[in-house]
């Protein structure tokens, strides 16, 4: 059972079918965009007893920005459809995926709603990372290839250790498990680098 498993309350039920309509013909990580927002909605349900109806329709949804049309207003869309606290969950995780551009992203822990979705976005996207870079058999060189992610492994480390006093004891401990073999794995390419040179 999962927090996705019917029956369903109608506001999942529907958000499931907008998330559907959002994210056809788009992919994160090589797998339909679909996919990785119901692994987010799900990640909550693994370490969260009963969580917001509202945190879990934020999860799968909480792409829609970037998927829809231009010319939609899409957090109008998701206010009256939903509430104004799912449009204010998925406003501040689109912020923080902006923020990643910045040199220097800021980390913040003290949204309960935002860092239960946040920590399982960021515990999906890299679980996923470090499987495509596993199947490559050569994960090493798929770390090379990407300098942007390197960069970014120790802000999700800062990240890991400022949200895990506020965190389930279990997500917190979900999201180490994936950065841990990611900065193994990342170390290993720098080593190489520079034994090449």
């Amino acid at each position: 059972m999962t927090v996705l498993s019917p029956p369903r309350p109608a506001a999942i039920e529907r958000a499931l079918r907008d998330a559907r309509t959002f994210c056809a013909g788009h992919t994160i990580d090589d797998r339909p965009a679909l996919i990785h927002a119901l692994r987010v909605a799900v990640t909550i349900g693994q370490h969260v007893p009963a969580p917001a109806q509202d945190v879990i329709v934020a999860a799968l949804l909480h792409d829609a920005p970037e998927f829809a049309p231009t010319e939609t207003d899409v957090y109008q869309t998701l206010t009256a459809a939903y509430g104004s606290e799912v449009a204010r969950i998925i406003t501040a995780l689109q912020a923080e995926h902006r923020a990643l551009d910045e040199p220097d992203p800021p980390i913040r822990v003290d949204d309960q709603s935002v860092l239960l979705a946040s920590t399982a976005d960021k515990i999906v996207a890299l679980t996923s990372l470090l499987r495509r870079a596993q199947s490559t058999g050569k994960a090493p060189d798929f770390f090379d290839r990407r300098p942007v992610l390197r960069g970014l492994l120790p802000y999700f480390r800062a990240f890991q250790r400022a949200a895990h006093p506020r965190l389930p004891a279990s997500m917190s401990a979900h999201l180490d498990a994936a950065l841990t073999p990611l900065e193994r794995a990342t170390a290993t390419a720098s080593a190489q680098r520079v034994s090449t040179r």
